[in-house]
């Protein structure tokens, strides 16, 4: 499931393809997509609406549009926009189909068939059930030392799946909460709230290091309009994983082999000897 740069990388791309654009028309295709809305009623709240801007909160992608909604959409697993020409037929699993007046369209595309889309009054964004209990952005304001340290002093699990958890730590996923807690000398099994200050004022600054690395990285890159899914883990850049994806290797800290377990169903990558 793409992380919070690669859902960074994709609304930034379509910010700058799609945005000023007008829906001419709109077309649900799988209603379980989108299921507060049926297919004529998706079409009429977006048809006529001119896209203002495209943003993110957390891994939802928000396209705001002059009508006064919001579109909220999630990639989950395998969703990805595609910006087709009229001499280009809808790819096989198009859920979503946004028509422009040049003839162009934007398909959402979904193979596992578990991306998610819901149209809101503007207004109440961030009411809506999906926003609501979002933890802070973690290059807001409200993300701070302090926060993260009353976090996770109240949390009773294991750091990886708090880590984990949208409504206390914005963002990370795999990749990067294993990256984080590797570069904080962090053990991805031990309770949070055993963690000491000073592990956690660590911990702070390398969530907010890493993301900010992948996001440099994703911005540097030229995106494929028919492929918008933010998708660059290839080109080289797993080669500046840490830790993640690099069991049996050797820590590039202390040259101790790198061990996997599961936690919550999925993969946490971490060094024995340096993540006490």
């Amino acid at each position: 499931m793409p992380e919070l740069p690669e859902v960074e990388l994709v609304a930034a791309s379509l910010q700058k393809l799609v945005s000023g654009r007008t829906i001419s028309s709109a077309e649900l295709r799988r209603e379980r997509l989108a299921p507060d809305h049926a297919a004529e009623s998706f079409r009429e709240l977006l048809a006529g609406a001119t896209i203002r801007v495209i943003t993110r909160r957390g891994k939802h992608i928000l396209f705001d549009l002059d009508n006064g909604r919001t579109l909220i959409t999630h990639l989950r697993m395998s969703g990805r926009f595609m910006l087709l020409g009229p001499d280009r037929e809808d790819p096989k699993y198009s859920h979503a189909v946004f028509y422009f007046g040049d003839e162009s369209r934007l398909v959402f595309q979904d193979q596992r068939h578990f991306g998610f889309m819901r149209i809101v009054e503007s207004p109440n964004l961030h009411d809506a059930k999906e926003l609501k209990k979002l933890a802070p952005e973690p290059f807001g304001p409200e993300f701070t030392a302090a926060y993260l340290r009353r976090t996770l002093k109240s949390a009773n699990r294991a750091l990886k799946l708090v880590l984990l958890d949208q409504t206390k730590i914005l963002g990370l996923g795999n990749i990067y909460a294993s990256e984080a807690m590797f570069m904080a000398k962090a053990n991805p099994k031990r309770r949070a709230s055993s963690l000491t200050l000073k592990k956690i004022d660590a911990l702070f600054e390398t969530i907010r290091g890493v993301l900010a690395e992948s996001i440099a990285h994703g911005s540097t890159l030229n995106v494929d309009p028919e492929n918008i899914d933010g998708s660059y883990y290839g080109g080289g850049y797993e080669s500046s994983w840490r830790v993640y994806d690099r069991e049996g290797e050797p820590c590039i800290g202390c040259s101790a082999r790198i061990k996997r377990v599961v936690q919550g169903g999925r993969s946490t990558y971490y060094c024995p000897v340096c993540q006490r």
